[in-house]
């Protein structure tokens, strides 16, 4: 038991967690008040890994129920073994037809069977999932949700006993109740909103990137092997990638793997070219690439420009019998026989929708046109043509 809310970041700071006042002081609360504590925020910026260390530091054994969509209880709380009860059931064949050796008809030997029904579904033929297992524990465990976003909706409302009460009900036994209240940590990558009747059962804490101060003081804390001088200027061109809106931002463990690869590889340093050749280290899809590639000689100097070599891989050409297409990161721009077409969206600059709805003009096809009802007196090809669709 913590005993105050800096003996919680000591703690943690000694398994290598860096912890600032409001998590620290979530913990504590959490140790004191016996309250499940959900997580929330993007990814990697340290959910899972509090769990951990929280497990290391009290001396807890670590539980964990990885949640993924089509999730049922049996894979959460309990399940049956059935391979087991079947062996035994051949083992006892013998004694079962003693039981039901002198029934007088089918239905008796049905019903002393069924009196002993009890004896499959015992505590010894109970596999325990994790949920369970945290509950049965002679032990205290902490006891890791990760990812509960991911799961059904049904499996919360699974949770919600073992969060309220710590206990879990087995209709075929009774209901078990911890005798160790456990740590309870759930994470959430906000993909879906969480059922208010869980948030309502735990301590709640959004855990957001950290401030520029923090983020250099984890780096330095994991010994990266990168200089302190050059883990700061990493932080701050880290930090850089994340305003721009990517679709998937740098987490804090990538910038810890960053950091990591240019140890690995010697730098003493960072420039925009080292840092473009390993920028796939932070940034995951190709058009978060383009960005950062963009933006990487600017984070490093800001007057500096674009080279070219920056863009190697990133910029495409294709010939297809006579239509040439030329395609670079900042736009596509199509040439075909000598016509010339400006394609505008989102990333390349215009509205896209604008110049659709231009070419949707009135008269644009006529009457009887594939089939549409040709006007009185109509004649031709594109009538013959609708006389046929319509038989």
């Amino acid at each position: 038991m913590f005993s105050t809310v800096e003996e919680v970041r000591e703690a943690l700071a000694g398994e290598g967690y860096i912890a600032d006042e409001r998590l620290a002081t979530t913990v504590f609360l959490q140790t004191r008040l016996d309250k499940p504590l959900l997580i929330e925020g993007p990814a990697g910026v340290g959910k899972t890994e509090l769990a951990k260390v929280l497990a290391a530091a009290t001396g807890r054994r670590l539980l964990r129920l990885q949640c993924y969509e089509g999730q049922d209880e049996t894979k959460a709380l309990y399940e049956w073994d059935y391979g087991k009860q079947l062996l035994y059931t051949q083992i006892l064949r013998e004694k079962i037809g003693q039981i039901v050796s002198d029934a007088a008809d089918l239905g008796e030997a049905v019903e002393r069977i069924g009196a002993q029904e009890s004896v499959f579904f015992s505590d010894r033929f109970l596999a325990p999932r994790p949920l369970l297992e945290a509950v049965r524990s002679e032990e205290p465990v902490v006891l890791l949700v990760d990812e509960i976003d991911r799961a059904d909706e049904a499996l919360e409302a699974v949770l919600l006993e073992l969060l309220g009460e710590y206990q879990v009900s087995v209709p075929e036994i009774g209901t078990f109740t911890a005798k160790h209240a456990p740590y309870v940590v759930l994470t959430s990558n906000n993909t879906r909103d969480l059922a208010a009747a869980l948030k309502r059962r735990c301590l709640h804490l959004f855990l957001d990137y950290p401030a520029a101060e923090r983020e250099l003081e984890i780096v330095r804390s994991k010994k990266t092997g990168l200089p302190d001088a050059l883990a700061a200027q990493l932080v701050d061109i880290v930090r850089g990638l994340r305003d721009l809106e990517l679709r998937k931002s740098p987490s804090i463990s990538e910038t810890l793997d960053w950091a990591r690869t240019l140890a690995v590889l010697g730098v003493d340093e960072l420039s925009a070219q080292v840092l473009s050749d390993t920028v796939s280290v932070v940034v995951k899809y190709d058009k978060d690439v383009r960005k950062a590639l963009d933006a990487l000689p600017r984070l490093v100097d800001p007057n500096a420009t674009v080279p070219a070599s920056l863009h190697n891989g990133h910029s495409h050409g294709h010939s297809h019998g006579g239509h040439s297409h030329d395609h670079s990161h900042d736009g596509h721009s199509h040439d075909h026989d000598g016509h010339s077409h400006d394609h505008g969206d989102d990333d390349h600059g215009g509205d896209g929708r604008a110049v659709r709805a231009a070419k949707d003009k009135p008269g644009r096809f006529t009457d009887g046109y594939y089939g549409t009802p040709k006007k009185a007196g109509q004649s031709g090809p594109t009538a013959a043509l609708g006389r046929r669709r319509a038989l």
